[in-house]
């Protein structure tokens, strides 16, 4: 029976974060643990319920996941890969691996995570065994890394609603390659362009997705990978990329074409930017007119899932300061402290708090109120829409009333992917007319059906769409939009 390896490091590092991130930070899965992912709808879930499906022993080495935050440390990353590498090598022989991967991972010393972990297993198991990848869309890819690689499938969403889609194909291709000894190759085109976080479910983003599928399709390729990028990294490699994989060499030219129609529609990407306040009254003036559904006000600038801390109070004190009372909710502020404060006093107990900003002054200063404790919840959810089946840990939760409005408190960071939070603390969000979250944009798998309009706030943060404001010291080339002089095909100079 055919063998497939399966194992990855997955980390989108913030390098404008503080502190480096270390393994206690990481979540990791072994043996029967990565095994037992499989259902759910992630890479690792997809690579194994494929591999079943098809009669492929899948064989489990090590994964690590940890949420996106600052550099890696050296010591965790290399005890990881050796530990990868170390369980790949009992395992020979393969008939191939599939890697979980991000693709926009900074380790301490080494700017391309990716690259570093595919050519080490790359030169392990030798140019004969086929090795393909499962990215992010949000990954800095270089043309190093997808050498030492024979498929690289990125998620075509955001919200990552296929990841596991895009595992059953990378399985796939891995046992196609196997069977037949043809080898397929990794063309990676890197543009000067800084794109912001963009869904793919409405707008420019989903006719650029629209037309790299169609081109795929044209081409006769076996895929055409568009990455988006991930800005709020300092690394030579970042930007946006078109990867393509085929049997053939052609490539490089698809990519290049595929890529040039991107830079042509790049003015189409600039992010509409809202102060908090300004957001406020947006909503408002939305749900006045709404007749069904809450106004979703997403504060993108203070989402974990890019590296910001999660506990950003900008928000939060515009809704509050504009009296919104009992029509609004908010779910939810990262505030460990606060939520412990209210699993100790209880329900039905009013207390003293000093809420959020506690990480940095950046994201807001903490918000010092009273408030009512109505329910708590250990925190220990299910994910229902993105990533559908995982299980999610935020730690002790609670729900406060603050000025009459629902507020909830996690402990550990997260953006919120839907209305799970909300329902464990009693809260419907189809009753209020102005719902407020932390996160991007993968809320909108949980939210689509829940939103009678959305609203993205936008004040100081980690994951701002003003990327201009991040200092750029290891980039060497001309970047879109923080350059207007940049060029694709980029300018040589002799």
């Amino acid at each position: 029976m055919m063998r497939i390896a399966i194992g990855g490091i997955e980390h989108e590092t913030n390098t404008y974060a503080k502190g480096l991130t270390t393994a206690s930070h990481f979540a990791v899965l072994r043996a029967d643990r990565l095994l037992a992912c499989a259902g759910q709808e992630t890479s690792i879930g997809g690579a194994v319920t494929a591999c079943l499906r098809q009669d492929i022993t899948p064989v489990p080495l090590f994964h690590a996941w940890a949420q996106p935050s600052g550099i890696v440390e050296s010591a965790t990353y290399q005890a990881f890969k050796t530990e990868l590498l170390d369980l790949l090598q009992a395992a020979m022989p393969v008939d191939g691996c599939v890697l979980c991967l991000h693709g926009a991972g900074v380790v301490e010393g080494v700017p391309d995570l990716e690259q570093d972990l595919c050519g080490a297993v790359r030169a392990l198991v030798g140019s004969e065994v086929p090795i393909t990848g499962v990215f992010d869309l949000h990954g800095n890819i270089s043309q190093a890394m997808g050498d030492a690689l024979n498929g690289v499938f990125a998620c075509h969403q955001y919200p990552h609603i296929d990841l596991h889609e895009r595992a059953a194909e990378a399985v796939a291709l891995v046992a196609q390659q196997a069977r037949t000894g043809k080898r397929a190759r990794c063309s990676v085109v890197a543009l000067p362009l800084l794109l912001p976080t963009t869904t793919t479910f409405e707008g420019i983003g989903q006719l650029m997705l629209d037309e790299v599928l169609r081109q795929e399709q044209r081409a006769g390729v076996i895929d055409i990978s568009w990455f988006h990028g991930f800005p709020y990294t300092d690394v030579p490699h970042v930007g946006a990329s078109i990867v393509v994989t085929a049997w053939d060499d052609r490539g490089p030219e698809i990519a290049a074409r595929v890529g040039a129609d991107l830079w042509s529609r790049r003015e189409a990407f600039r992010a509409r930017s809202l102060s908090a306040d300004a957001a406020v009254r947006e909503a408002l003036g939305l749900s006045a007119r709404q007749a069904e559904g809450p106004v979703v006000i997403n504060e993108t600038s203070d989402n974990c899932g890019g590296g910001a801390p999660g506990d950003g109070t900008h928000l939060l004190r515009a809704m509050l300061e504009a009296g919104l009372g009992a029509k609004a909710c908010f779910g939810f502020i990262v505030d460990a402290q606060t939520a412990a404060m209210a699993h100790r006093a209880g329900t039905g107990k009013s207390i003293d708090i000093i809420l959020g900003g506690k990480t940095d002054t950046l994201h807001g200063s903490p918000i010092m109120a009273q408030a009512y404790v109505k329910s708590l919840h250990d925190g220990r959810l299910e994910m229902q829409a993105m990533m559908r089946g995982a299980p999610i840990h935020l730690g002790p939760m609670a729900r406060l009333v603050i000025d009459g409005m629902d507020v909830i408190v996690a402990s550990r960071r997260s953006q919120t992917f839907d209305p799970e939070p909300f329902l464990a603390l009693g809260v419907d969000v189809r009753r209020y007319a102005i719902v407020a979250l932390k996160s991007s944009n993968h809320f909108r798998a949980g939210f689509k059906d829940v939103a009678s309009a959305i609203v993205t706030a936008d004040p100081p943060g980690l994951c701002t769409h003003h990327i201009e404001v991040f200092p750029r010291q290891s980039t060497v080339r001309r970047l879109w939009p923080l350059d207007p002089r940049a060029t694709f095909p980029e300018e040589v100079s002799i």
